[in-house]
């Protein structure tokens, strides 16, 4: 059996895990990058694709005529064509719930970076202002207490259920959308509109589909506080950008703290770049080592689970 992994470098820090636990399953071509256009030439007559976000698309599926598996690096699908997919029987797993406790981090890392201020301390702590300060305790910059305040989360997978237990256990208060109705939710659950007037901080987890797609646009940000921030680490189209922008410039919103764009690499004339108090990471949440090392073996188990015929974590 041959296998193609389309995209490697995106798993990679450096060299620091190898794609060599996929030797076991047959022959093995591994690819740093792959361009739209080089795809089809790269998957060759391979039986089973691996890629984190190379389009795997209706010509790509059609120019390779041995592919049986698609193998995502990633929860999300959407650079696969899963209807035709469907149609040509080719299984296709995600690697779902893998970086459910990393990306749940990176939302209390930007909330607490929001309310302690630890960066502008530790700027003017290397600046000298606590020297010169006439107080032992010297604290211009405005911090506050996260115990109390309200987080609204939208979308109650894994990593929304996990943002809401690590909230609760802060003392937060928290209200819950999701698409379908929760059993067994401990939280109140609320309409888009009356979860975003409440929060104090409005974080997105839902999947990138057509209802979903700019959701977080000029009508939503109108109903925050202005003292709410708001925070992606779902999908960057979830976002209107240009609407964003204009809420942080203006200050309809207090903050926004995103890691995902609607273009990734972030594009030079995103308007999110220059934005007031944005804070941008380059798409990182899921990128801790043990996440990264734990993501390897799922995608590795459901290659073996599609082998025994029992596949895992099939999305079509």
């Amino acid at each position: 059996m041959k296998i193609a992994v389309l995209d490697w470098s995106t798993m990679c820090c450096g060299n620091d895990i190898s794609p060599d636990i996929f030797r076991k399953f047959g022959d093995l071509s591994v690819f740093p990058l792959t361009s739209p256009e080089d795809t089809a030439d790269a998957i060759g007559n391979a039986e089973i694709v691996l890629c984190n976000k190379v389009p795997i698309t209706r010509p790509v599926i059609d120019k390779c005529p041995n592919l049986r598996y698609i193998g995502l690096f990633a929860t999300g699908y959407n650079n696969v064509d899963i209807r035709y997919a469907s149609e040509k029987g080719i299984t296709v797993c995600n690697a779902g719930q893998y970086s459910t406790n990393a990306v749940a981090q990176q939302v209390f890392a930007y909330i607490l970076d929001y309310c302690n201020r630890i960066r502008e301390y530790d700027s003017l702590v290397h600046g000298g202002k606590w020297e010169s300060s006439p107080c032992f305790s010297y604290f211009p910059i405005p911090t506050s207490e996260i115990y109390g305040k309200t987080l609204s989360i939208v979308g109650y997978g894994s990593i929304g259920k996990r943002t809401a237990e690590i909230g609760n256990a802060f003392g937060m208060k928290i209200i819950v959308n999701t698409r379908t109705a929760p059993t067994n939710c401990p939280y109140e659950t609320a309409d888009l509109k009356t979860t975003a007037q409440k929060a104090d901080f409005l974080t997105f987890h839902c999947p990138l589909t057509e209802q979903t797609k700019g959701i977080v646009n000029s009508g939503l940000l109108a109903e925050m506080k202005s003292t709410a921030v708001l925070i992606n680490t779902s999908r960057g189209a979830v976002v209107n950008e240009p609407d964003l922008a204009d809420a942080l410039n203006s200050g309809k919103i207090a903050g926004a703290y995103l890691d995902v764009l609607e273009k990734e690499p972030m594009s030079s004339d995103t308007p999110l770049k220059t934005a007031r108090n944005c804070i941008i990471t380059p798409h990182t949440a899921w990128a801790s080592y043990e996440t990264r090392m734990s993501l390897l073996k799922i995608v590795a188990d459901n290659i073996r689970s599609w082998i025994n015929g029992s596949p895992k974590n099939k999305v079509n």
